[in-house]
């Protein structure tokens, strides 16, 4: 395949609501993830908006050819530990190492911060995400069973030591 030019740039108006959009469209598309799931993002994305602190957090845009094709956001939880949020890559970006790129920039980010701790929250059958996660030096420390986004789910949390 050949590589495609990503570069990954700081949000700029309209990004955000297209992180929501993307995630909505292909969650539903390759999971069957009903609206929900798009509000739960969209209040995540309002919450950094609306809270975001420079030094802290952070919001890398995957963009191809002047379009968006993945996001990743690094969040403040506490004094000493991060949060790994909205990772997600269009289908015309995959297989190229992004997620991993993105998921080893909120890391860089997340030490030079000084946060201890890195942590997120997944579903158990996303296994690519999972895939990157685990060969990050990320460990899964809990699941839990749950009815959400109109599917019957099985969430984990997963963290890393910095």
């Amino acid at each position: 395949m050949k590589k495609k030019n990503i570069r990954f740039r700081d949000p700029r108006p309209g990004d955000m609501g297209r992180v929501v959009q993307l995630h909505g469209e292909l969650y539903a598309k390759e999971f069957g993830y009903d609206t929900t799931f798009e509000a739960l993002v969209a209040e995540i994305v309002a919450d950094f908006v609306r809270d975001f602190k420079p030094k802290l957090e952070r919001c890398w845009i995957a963009e191809m050819g002047g379009e968006v094709v993945g996001s990743v956001f690094l969040v403040r939880k506490s004094r000493t530990v991060s949060k790994l949020r909205l990772l997600i890559i269009h289908p015309k970006a995959r297989g190229q190492g992004l997620g991993r790129r993105l998921t080893r920039a909120c890391i860089r980010f997340a030490r030079a911060a000084g946060y201890r701790k890195m942590a997120l929250w997944t579903q158990s059958h996303l296994a690519a995400a999972r895939a990157i996660y685990q060969a990050e030096g990320f460990r899964r420390v809990s699941s839990e069973k749950h009815r959400s986004f109109g599917k019957r789910l099985v969430a984990e949390v997963w963290e890393l030591g910095l």
